[in-house]
């Protein structure tokens, strides 16, 4: 019995490949009896995003269920064999678990430590287990891969550093500002970025939002996204005076808030702090402007330096997580691996107790007339004398039960004890 993944991910193949192979969410049931009733897969889980599609399973002849899982892709998305294999990777035993340990943790994601990889997992988990292919093997798996991540998440600082540049930007008010929970944001034009940036915000607390674009009906949808309010791009100089945090990202050519215009504002509400983040290209915010007290400006390139020095500080702790996930699986390994050893101690106890009896009986029958007292003792003695000579190979088959050899020491033993005859 193997635990197995035949999968392909964003670090092999591209983006249009992906998307031929990819499996709908809500699809999912479909593909997953196909692969149980059709190609004889019992336990099965199918873990498919933007980044990856993957199938775990558990398997009896390894080989055997490689082909199996990779006919069932080319079938089930039409897609000829030859030009799939040379994008799937074929992981079994330590290295299948060593993988799903990393992608539930975050390490295997295109952005180190991103939480959202792990969600993913959980919902193909869930998917499985409702349509009942998961199985107690591979449930028990991505259970432990849940705990796994938990305790790297808990125990690193794997996922507590911005890597976004949007979210590196909220990070940073944080630090100026405390607590967002009073403050107020400025949106000039409404990029992707800057609008991710606001979202970022209003779910860390702030209340008040204004929004202005040129166009503005864009400005309008976006405020009420936002539960925000509205501005005429003409008019947003005057909103200056009461936003905390300002995020710009205009198409415009030339700097539309410049130094002077910002003192003005500092003025008028009594030198408050104040948070500038342009994310324009070309710039939209006078760099004189960061030479102001209590005036903090940071541009595109700043924001990216905070972001490079951030996954820089996620990949070391990135490494802790490995040392981590390495134990990790030397626990599982063990468990698994004893679900084969352990049916062949429970037999090898019962045939003893079976010999045992037989014996006791015969011996009962020799002796004659003993008192109840006597028979006692000899069943002790005979219970005795079964367990201290079966203790050394059940000892070892739990030990070797999870060895390279494992397999291998099993059938030996069976062999020996010829807990196979009849």
């Amino acid at each position: 019995m193997s635990i197995i993944v035949v999968g392909l991910n964003y670090r092999n193949t591209p983006i249009e490949i992906r998307e031929k192979l990819y499996f709908s969410e809500k699809n999912l049931p479909e593909p997953l009896d196909a692969l149980g009733n059709v190609y004889g897969i019992k336990e099965r889980i199918i873990l498919s995003t933007c980044n990856r599609v993957e199938i775990y399973a558990k398997g009896g002849d390894i080989s055997q269920s490689f082909e199996k899982i990779k006919k069932f892709l080319s079938d089930h998305h039409s897609f000829p064999l030859k030009d799939l294999e040379k994008h799937l990777y074929c992981y079994s035993d330590k290295e299948a678990i060593c993988h799903l340990f990393r992608v539930a943790s975050g390490l295997d994601a295109m952005v180190v430590g991103e939480p959202q990889v792990l969600g993913q997992v959980k919902s193909a988990y869930a998917i499985a287990k409702g349509c009942n292919a998961s199985g107690f093997v591979l449930g028990n798996f991505f259970e432990k891969a849940f705990s796994v991540a938990k305790k790297i998440r808990s125990n690193t600082g794997i996922g507590s550093s911005a890597v976004c540049v949007s979210y590196a930007a909220v990070e940073l008010a944080k630090k100026i500002f405390e607590d967002l929970d009073d403050k107020s944001v400025m949106l000039i034009g409404a990029g992707e970025m800057s609008e991710q940036a606001a979202r970022y915000l209003v779910s860390s607390g702030t209340k008040l939002v204004f929004v202005t674009n040129r166009t503005f009906s864009r400005a309008k949808r976006l405020a009420e996204e936002l539960n925000g309010e509205a501005v005429h791009f003409e008019f947003f100089p005057k909103h200056l005076i009461l936003s905390d945090i300002i995020i710009c990202s205009t198409g415009a050519p030339h700097y539309i808030i410049k130094k002077e215009q910002v003192q003005d504002v500092l003025n008028q509400r009594r030198n408050k702090p104040m948070f500038f983040i342009d994310i324009s290209v070309p710039r939209n915010i006078d760099p004189e402007v960061n030479k102001l007290s209590n005036v903090y400006l940071y541009d595109i390139d700043d924001l990216k330096n905070v972001v490079d020095a951030n996954i820089r500080e996620r990949e070391k702790e990135a490494e802790k997580a490995e040392e981590m996930i390495v134990n990790e699986i030397k626990s599982f390994l063990g468990w698994l691996e004893s679900l084969e050893s352990k049916p062949t101690i429970l037999t090898l106890k019962q045939k003893a107790e079976e010999i045992r009896q037989q014996e006791l009986k015969e011996a009962y029958s020799k002796l004659g007339k003993i008192s109840e007292k006597e028979k006692k003792i000899l069943d002790s003695l005979t219970q005795a004398l079964v367990n201290k000579v079966l203790h050394n190979p059940i000892v070892s088959l739990k030990k070797r039960g999870v060895s390279d050899n494992g397999e291998e020491y099993i059938k030996v033993t069976r062999k020996l004890f010829k807990l196979d005859d009849e």
